[in-house]
């Protein structure tokens, strides 16, 4: 029999039912050294997704504590653009995906596990990612740990970001 070892989803098994109701994106915010964030802006910051579905998976994220677009101010939504574009460069650059799917999720009817904290998902994606793994055994398998994908992407946002100054 073979094994599947993924020790970092224990926590969120353990906690799934009555978990800390805190905020994850507020709680990563505050954090003075969040070991998932790979850069901030002074309206938003990139994290990589603690459960995600692909090696890569990100989100951009809103510093302030905001459910919707229509909630957000036109400097958040520049920058929170500007960012996505900064994730697309930098996931293309690392792991050259074939394509890449970026969403927004409102409300827990439109998928959002995390409500009223506006964030955009990256999800790198090649042709023939999807496997029997995730359709039958509800089971991602992921072909790098997230401290090697936030040292991956780290210095290409630097890099994005000076160039931008």
């Amino acid at each position: 029999m073979e094994r599947l070892w993924s020790p970092w989803r224990l926590s969120y098994v353990t906690g799934a039912s009555g978990g800390d109701p805190a905020c994850v994106f507020c709680d990563a915010l505050t954090a003075e050294q969040h070991e998932l964030v790979l850069t901030r802006g002074r309206f938003c910051y990139a994290i990589l997704n603690l459960y995600p579905y692909n090696g890569g998976h990100l989100m951009v994220a809103l510093n302030r504590h905001v459910g919707t677009l229509a909630a957000t101010t036109p400097d958040e939504r520049t920058e929170l653009m500007q960012l996505t574009r900064r994730a697309e460069i930098a996931l293309t650059e690392a792991y050259t995906p074939q394509g890449i799917n970026i969403g927004i999720n409102i409300g827990r009817p439109a998928g959002a596990g995390v409500l009223d904290h506006l964030h955009v998902h990256l999800v790198p994606r090649w042709n023939g990612d999807t496997n029997f793994m995730t359709v039958i055994g509800d089971t991602r398998v992921l072909p790098e740990d997230l401290n090697s994908t936030a040292k991956r992407l780290r210095p290409i946002f630097e890099r994005l970001a000076a160039a931008e100054v």
